[in-house]
């Protein structure tokens, strides 16, 4: 029954019109072949239903009508004689209505049944294009903010950069003055030197971690070399970058997103990691193979699995949706070689070949 109806779903109106006078005049061959003693009338829904469900109400009432009159034209063929013609109409009009009101129900329930798969596929619809403008709104959140913090970072080294730089050189000259006449105000002049030379260097840190990459293809790999550096120096472990090629990112915006989800990703390593005491080393691996970017960070201490609640991964993910779409993938897990290590992978799938290593 199955396999019947899907062909009628594969097939046109015609096909099923065709196929249900095809069944009507095979259930009334059979019907006369086996005699008028045994019942038939039931087997007729099976056209009279088909009929009404692929093609609709005119057409099952028309197939009705058909199985009737074939029903009772294989009962005379095949000898039955009446007492009087009521009783062929009385019996035929009983089949008639109850066919009737099989069409009837199945074209309703095939009208509810199409409203039905109409309005999924409007929600379907509307609720796919709510996930994409979602993501176009975060994305372009996550964008204005980097734009943002790279204005900030931009205008923290070239203008209070240069403003405290111009100020300890006045600095250093006044120092000297009062050194050269060796006034007792020269200890002073030198330590406010140093305070300018440290807060020089404090707003070069802000402005590298408010504008952590170059516009340049490679300020992608010099920015996961720096981020090492000073993960190392801020947390007291060996991180180390490895990339045995260029991988080059043109886009400094996805630059700058990749830059910060493999910040996050060190940072929740470092979190629920081992103690200071008991850290190997964390590496951080770039490479690009078949059109793929993938970013890995690996560090020490077993995976224990997800802790969706206590640490930044629903962050990293939404930020990794946001930026490159579905198809990027993060994955995390236990090293193979290694249980007691836990790998980040972070792949972004390009748009097409690309040649070298180039992304």
């Amino acid at each position: 029954m199955s396999v019947l109806a899907n062909q009628f779903k594969k097939r046109s109106k015609a096909f099923a019109v065709s196929a249900c006078i095809v069944l009507v005049a095979g259930i009334g061959l059979v019907d006369y072949l086996t005699g008028y003693a045994l019942l038939f009338s039931a087997f007729y829904l099976l056209p009279v239903g088909l009929a009404a469900w692929y093609v609709g109400a005119p057409f099952g009432i028309v197939t009705s009508v058909l199985s009737v009159v074939v029903w009772l034209a294989g009962d005379v063929a095949a000898g039955v004689r009446y007492s009087s013609l009521f009783v062929p109409i009385w019996n035929g009009a009983i089949a008639l209505t109850i066919y009737f009101v099989v069409v009837k129900a199945l074209v309703s329930l095939r009208r509810l049944q199409r409203e039905l798969e109409e309005r999924v596929r409007q929600r379907t619809v509307a609720l796919a294009n709510e996930m994409e403008e979602r993501t176009r709104l975060e994305k372009e959140l996550l964008e204005i903010s980097e734009r943002g913090q790279r204005q900030i970072g931009h205008d923290l080294h070239d203008s209070l950069g240069q403003h405290l730089t111009a100020t300890a050189f006045a600095s250093q000259v006044l120092k000297e003055q009062l050194e050269s006449k060796s006034l007792p105000e020269s200890s002073a002049a030198r330590h406010l030197v140093k305070m300018l030379e440290e807060a020089i260097a404090l707003t070069r840190t802000f402005a590298r971690g408010l504008q952590p990459l170059e516009v340049e293809a490679e300020g992608l790999m010099d920015g996961f070399q720096e981020l090492a550096r000073s993960v190392s120096e801020r947390f007291s472990v060996n991180c180390e970058f490895e990339c045995r090629d260029p991988v080059l990112l043109h886009d400094a915006v996805q630059s700058t997103h990749l830059y910060r989800i493999a910040q996050e990703a060190i940072t929740n390593a470092i979190k629920h990691g081992p103690a200071a005491g008991q850290r190997g080393v964390i590496h951080v691996r770039a490479h690009a193979k078949n059109g793929t970017l993938t970013v890995e960070i690996e560090n020490p201490g077993a995976y224990a699995g997800p802790r969706e609640g206590s640490d930044g991964l629903p962050l990293v993910r939404r930020r990794l949706v946001a930026a490159y779409g579905a198809e990027a993938s993060l994955v995390i897990g236990a090293v193979d070689a290694a249980p007691s290590r836990t790998r980040v992978s972070i792949a972004l799938p390009s748009a097409g070949p690309l040649p070298g290593v180039t992304v």
